[in-house]
């Protein structure tokens, strides 16, 4: 068996996170916006949970601690629906999202500058170390 070829330092491409955090454990970030399109897609939380390979009681708890952050809810959900849309981002919860996408890209688009800067002084043959969990979002 031949061991793939190692990846040269050029290929590292780092990722910019961005989190809106509001104070305490309040905060806005990567995984809820994901959690919020997986919504939109399933028209479930439990479903959207399942794709993203987390419990309905994780799900639930973000969308609770979203709906309960702002004015108005990002998802609506209803009870008891076994069939399909048992849940609805609501109006609000898709400009949040469209809003965080844009944010998000306008802030990759700032950086790539300073970005390409870092990954042009990383050392010859630098190897990222296997992936871990992200805190939450």
């Amino acid at each position: 068996m031949v061991a793939p070829p190692k990846r040269p330092a050029a290929a590292v491409r780092p990722r910019l996170f961005l989190r809106f955090e509001f104070g305490g454990d309040d905060r806005v970030g990567p995984g809820k916006i994901a959690l919020l399109e997986a919504i939109e897609r399933e028209r479930s939380i439990s479903a959207a949970a399942r794709a993203m390979g987390m419990s309905y009681r994780r799900a639930w708890l973000l969308v609770d601690t979203m709906n309960r952050m702002f004015r108005e809810p990002v998802v609506v959900a209803r009870p008891g629906r076994a069939s399909v849309r048992s849940a609805d981002v609501t109006a609000f919860g898709a400009r949040l999202v469209a809003a965080f996408r844009d944010a998000e890209a306008r802030t990759q688009g700032a950086s790539r500058a300073l970005v390409d800067e870092l990954v042009a002084s990383l050392r010859p043959g630098y190897r990222p170390p296997p992936g871990r969990k992200r805190g939450r979002s």
